[in-house]
Parts: C-alpha cells; structure tokens; sequence
C-alpha cells in the first residue's frame, strides 16, 4: 500500500486510543491524537488552550463567556467574529487535511472520517467496547471508583457525540458511519489491529 489513511473512532474507554497506536507502528504512519489541536493551534496563530479546551466538545466559548463574564479577553478576534467554535473545527480540519496529503497517518477521532471523506485512501473504523471492560479501563486511567467512572464516560461520550452528530450530519457510533466497527471485548486489542490490518490489505486489493 502506498499511502493509506485511518480514522479511528472510539468509545470511552474502548482501547481505540491503543489500536490507533498500534495500526500506526505497523504500516509506519504518523499518529495524530491530540498532536493535531497543537499543529491547528500553530497554522491559526491561536493558543493551543483554545483548541484544548474546544477538543471534541461543544459550547465551550459559551461556558468561558459565562464564567468570565467577558467575551475571551480576546478583543476584536471575538467581537469579530473571527473566534468561534467554528472557526476553531475549520483549522482543525485543514490542519488534517495538510498531514493527511503529507503522508499516510492514523487519525483519533476529530471528525477526521468525514473531514477526509473525499480521500480514496482513506478508511474509517469505529472502536467500542463492553461497558464493564471500558469502566475497568478508565478506572485504571484515572484512579478512581465504578461510579465516577460511569459517570466521566456518560460525560465525555455524549458531549464526543453531540461535537461529532453537529459538524458531520452523521451519527457517532452508528455502523453507517464507518466502513468497519469492531467490539475490542471480543477481539482483544491485538485481535481487533489484526481485523484492521485484513481489511486494510483488503481494501488495497481492490
């Protein structure tokens, strides 16, 4: 395979962070995770917190206003209208756009499956997990106890969803979405990069 794009997404807790890790190792792509709010961040000329803060959520500009009281302390950026949720997602994307045409590269979430929808290298695959397996995992991640686990994954997973349903039109998690979902509880994490990999091989087969 020449050049080959991969766009994981993944549930809370899924190993999809892990398998997106691992697929990257094994065809010697770049992996972009939280890397591309830093490389969003330097194309704009914006502080990485912003793109931090906004990553995978929506609203957070209103919750800022709110708390502070002021419009971001960010002057005519803001009352301008050049600063806004979707001024920050259009950086993110061209800064995805510009790796993916450097090079072949995995990409965690971001909406990077339909941001790239026109690539033909380009395949999606949706990671999830059994709950009691993702809430062990994020027990483990975190430190803390079954009920705060549950509860950061219902948190985190419905704003993820509400970020991606509102800048795709699609619907996060659902099979349609994707080319492949996989449940890593079945596969194991080893399993599901070999699922990957066949489909992959597949794919450039054709």
């Amino acid at each position: 395979m020449e050049k080959i794009i991969i766009n994981i997404g993944r549930q809370i807790g899924s190993g999809g962070r892990i398998v997106a890790a691992r697929l990257a190792e094994e065809f010697g792509c770049k992996l972009y995770d939280k890397e591309i709010l830093d490389l969003a961040a330097h194309e704009s000329g914006f502080s990485p917190k912003f793109f931090e803060q906004s990553d995978e959520h929506r609203g957070f500009l209103r919750h800022i206003v709110h708390q502070s009281g002021r419009a971001l302390a960010m002057g005519s950026f803001y009352n301008n209208n050049q600063f806004s949720e979707e001024s920050l997602f259009q950086f993110q994307s061209e800064a995805i756009q510009k790796a993916a045409q450097e090079g072949s590269c995995v990409f965690v979430g971001r909406c990077a499956d339909y941001i790239l929808r026109d690539m033909p290298q380009a395949m999606s695959f949706f990671i999830t997990a059994d709950l009691n397996d993702r809430i062990a995992r994020v027990q483990e991640r975190h430190g803390c106890d079954t009920a705060t686990a549950q509860k950061l994954i219902h948190h985190e997973e419905n704003a993820r969803a509400s970020y991606y349903n509102y800048y795709t039109g699609k619907k996060w998690g659902h099979a349609e979405s994707y080319d492949l979902c996989i449940n890593s509880s079945r596969w194991g994490i080893e399993g599901t990069v070999e699922l990957i990999c066949a489909a992959l091989r597949k794919a450039a087969l054709r």
